[in-house]
């Protein structure tokens, strides 16, 4: 049951080069372009959006997190239900977390544990297309149906208007786009990707900020070239299109040229102590960069907390042919904590929250009774292959997830999960309204919103009609 969820890069899709293959391919790239191949880039991209002021991080982890083991504990449940970890007390009095999680424990006045998810599609890529584009379908599938809600709000956003800022309206740092993407907007919509560990001393993302000045006036040239063929160009152009693309391709440029987009990018601006303060390691530096980028300018984030640091699989699947399931929470717990801590203190400690909300989840929980199966293979957190080991499966009948910023009220938790852990029973929520709640904070009235598919038909951005969580409003 071994699943692929290592990280891995975010490509463009093949076809005629467009916004975000632009960004992508660099200064030589787009250099050696012929004219045929600039006409193409101008047809594809899309019109930029002006600023708005609301932005959300989404931090993902992949595999679906153990809710009796964090947020959700079950001290008086049996032991092959409530596993082997001490609850401990959080600053919220009646909020209890497991001993796994203590800097969070000490902050949980600042964020809001949801504790009543529920949804039914079980395996990987059903559950994450379930939360994240709301699709309902519960059959596996390997290409997504509907854009996600990030690049549905990169869309929609760029409808409004040219944007002034000169960094990308979404990014993705390190997150997996394989079962989700823009389908129908158009993978202009997708994220501008950062690949990496940006804990390591020589990383930087490339294509930003460009300090040759040999290249700039390279590019230069370039963009003066097509100006002269504006006339051209603009006599074939019977929808008015050009000049909304113009703005697209010039946010291109001041990416690859304005050193502001660079510093943005450079989590080592930061001093020291910041940056120990995130975790010294490739989950602290990504939420580091996240928190420098939304305070830049940026309107979406997404990053996921998968590879080395969650154990053999790189990813949050605890199922026992994977890992030893206590052992791979106790392997990655410390960066976990320390990290999404870090992130949420920064986020009020510099004015960010209430136009920043910060959003934490996995695609579905685990089970909450313990079962134990032979380790397909020794590695971090799990024994050597044929050891009987500990394991939880999959789990989407209830599961947590936690909300911070965004203007809501916070040191509190909303539902309840049953005393097994087994099932949502209070304040139920399902993967429409969490999907509904996140388009609120960003102003986007999902019950009202369609956009055309491939087949120019009308479709809901949220395919269940989800309703926002009025506990999680601010």
């Amino acid at each position: 049951m071994t699943d692929n969820f290592h990280a891995s890069s975010i490509l463009p899709c093949p076809g005629p080069v467009n916004r975000r293959g632009f960004l992508r391919m660099g200064l030589a790239g787009f250099a050696s372009m012929s004219l045929p191949g600039i006409l193409r880039l101008r047809a594809a991209s899309p019109v930029q959006k002006k600023k708005d002021n609301t932005a959300v991080i989404m931090v993902w982890q992949p595999g679906g997190c153990s809710h009796i083991d964090t947020y959700d504990p079950k001290p008086n449940a049996p032991i092959e239900y409530r596993g082997p970890f001490n609850t401990i007390r959080t600053s919220v009095p009646g909020m209890d977390f497991t001993e796994l999680l203590p800097m969070q424990a000490k902050i949980a006045d600042k964020f809001t544990v949801l504790r009543s998810m529920r949804h039914g599609s079980p395996g990987h890529p059903a559950g994450t297309l379930r939360m994240l584009t709301g699709d309902t379908d519960i059959r596996d599938k390997s290409i997504p149906k509907y854009p996600d809600w990030m690049c549905v709000t990169n869309y929609l956003r760029a409808q409004q208007g040219p944007r002034e800022n000169p960094l990308p309206p979404y990014v993705g740092i390190n997150f997996s786009s394989q079962r989700v993407g823009a389908t129908y907007l158009g993978d202009a919509y997708g994220p501008f990707t950062v690949s990496g560990d940006p804990n390591k001393p020589n990383f930087s993302v490339p294509n930003i900020g460009l300090s040759n000045s040999a290249e700039v006036t390279q590019l230069d040239r370039r963009a003066s070239l097509r100006e002269k063929l504006d006339t051209l160009e603009r006599s074939f152009d019977q929808a008015g299109e050009l000049e909304a693309l113009d703005e697209f391709e010039a946010q291109a440029l001041t990416l690859l040229t304005n050193p502001k987009a660079k510093e943005a990018f450079d989590i080592s601006k930061e001093d020291d102590k910041t940056r120990d303060r995130y975790g010294r390691n490739t989950w602290g530096q990504q939420l580091l960069m996240a928190r420098r980028l939304v305070e830049a300018g940026v309107d979406v984030i997404s990053t996921s907390l998968s590879g080395p640091l969650c154990g053999r699989v790189n990813n949050w699947d605890d199922h026992a042919v994977n890992h030893h399931v206590f052992d791979a929470l106790r392997f990655r717990s410390q960066a976990y904590d320390q990290a999404v801590s870090a992130l949420i203190e920064d986020i009020y400690e510099r004015g960010l929250d209430e136009r920043v909300l910060v959003v934490v989840t996995g695609e579905f929980g685990r089970t909450p009774k313990v079962n134990y199966q032979p380790s397909t293979g020794a590695g971090n957190a799990s024994a050597p292959a044929g050891t009987k080991q500990p394991g939880r499966d999959h789990w989407p009948r209830a599961f947590s997830n936690i909300w911070a910023g965004g203007g809501i009220e916070t040191g509190r938790f909303i539902g309840a999960s049953d005393k097994l852990g087994e099932d949502s029973i209070e304040r139920i929520c399902g993967a429409g309204d969490f999907l509904a709640t996140i388009y609120h904070h960003l102003g986007i009235d999902s019950s009202h919103v369609f956009i055309e598919d491939f087949n120019g038909r009308p479709t809901p951005i949220v395919a269940d009609q989800g309703k926002p969580i009025p506990e999680l409003l601010g």
